[in-house]
Formats: C-alpha cells, sequence, structure tokens
C-alpha cells in the first residue's frame, strides 16, 4: 500500500452524502448529525494489517484488516458487514456486503487530497479529505 495514505486526514468538503445515508437505510435523525460532523480519519498500517480510524463529534469507528481479506464489520450506522478491501491501481476499494445489498467506497489520492467515493443503488456521494498530520 502506498504510504501516501497514511496520516490523519481532515474532511474539507461533501457532497450527496445524506443521499447516500438515506440509500444505506440510515434514520432521519443520524444523517442530519452525520452531515454535520467534520470527521479525522487516521489510517496507519503496522506489518501487514491497516488500519482505518475515523473521529467526529457524532461518533468514532475503527476497523483493521488486510488487504484482499474478508472480515466482519459493524458500521457507523451499525450495519454488520462482510467487508473486503483491495488495492488496484493506487486506489484503495472497500466492498460491504450484508442483506443481500452492497455498496462500494474508493479512496484514491489526487493533487495531494484523499477522494472517497461512496455509491449505493446509483447514488454517488464525494467526500474530500485534505492531510491534517
Amino acid at each position: 500500500m502506498s504510504n501516501r495514505f497514511l496520516g490523519t486526514w481532515k474532511l474539507v468538503s461533501s457532497e450527496n452524502f445524506e443521499d447516500y445515508m438515506k440509500a444505506l437505510g440510515v434514520g432521519l435523525a443520524t444523517r442530519k448529525l452525520a452531515v454535520m460532523a467534520k470527521p479525522h480519519v487516521t489510517i496507519s498500517m503496522k506489518n501487514d494489517v491497516i488500519t482505518i480510524r475515523t473521529q467526529s463529534a457524532l461518533n468514532s469507528s475503527e476497523i483493521s484488516f488486510k488487504l484482499g481479506r474478508e472480515f466482519e464489520e459493524i458500521t457507523p450506522d451499525n450495519r454488520k458487514t462482510k467487508t473486503t478491501i483491495t488495492l488496484d491501481k493506487g486506489v484503495l476499494n472497500q466492498v460491504q456486503k450484508w442483506e443481500d445489498k452492497e455498496t462500494t467506497i474508493k479512496r484514491s489520492l489526487v493533487d495531494g487530497k484523499m477522494m472517497v467515493e461512496c455509491r449505493m443503488k446509483g447514488v454517488i456521494c464525494t467526500r474530500i479529505y485534505e492531510k491534517a498530520s
């Protein structure tokens, strides 16, 4: 994995996040709070285990995984998913599957920023993070 992903990132822009959460089945009150949150994402790596920790005033979550290996994830909105994250051409591709549903989250680096694209049922959300440290 590229060391350029490693470090702490802060959210600087978000487009279509509420519609994405609605497509996931997230309730109205949670969506309204989540849209206002400005999370920091810390990506670290020890040996071949990658950890992604997301922190905001609303909540915190953390996943640790090995590339290409499916793991069980409890998402911040409390979905229990089977998740696999791969690295393909510099893009971290995260696929979450639950109850015959699927969403993808792609993280890529563009001009020093981390671009996060979330897709669910034709809804596309784009979130941009800048390096905080």
